[in-house]
């Protein structure tokens, strides 16, 4: 297992739905760690990088309705 860290920036604050959605994405094989700083607007990763990539995570991300900034 080769555990990578990762984070993105947002814009607008998630909503419940939204929330609900990371939730969900919790779940997913290979998703080790979701972590928010609300403060910041920063949202941490940590997957294994031998189960997915960053454009998977991204995509994962976006799915939820979460404004990332890039």
């Amino acid at each position: 297992m080769t555990c990578v860290e990762v984070s993105y920036n947002y814009g607008v604050a998630p909503d419940a739905a939204v929330l609900r959605g990371m939730d969900n994405i919790r779940e997913v094989y290979g998703i080790r760690r979701l972590r928010m700083d609300e403060a910041a607007h920063r949202l941490t990763v940590e997957y294994d990088a031998t189960r997915m990539n960053q454009e998977t995570v991204v995509n994962l991300l976006r799915r939820t309705g979460l404004d990332l900034k890039q």
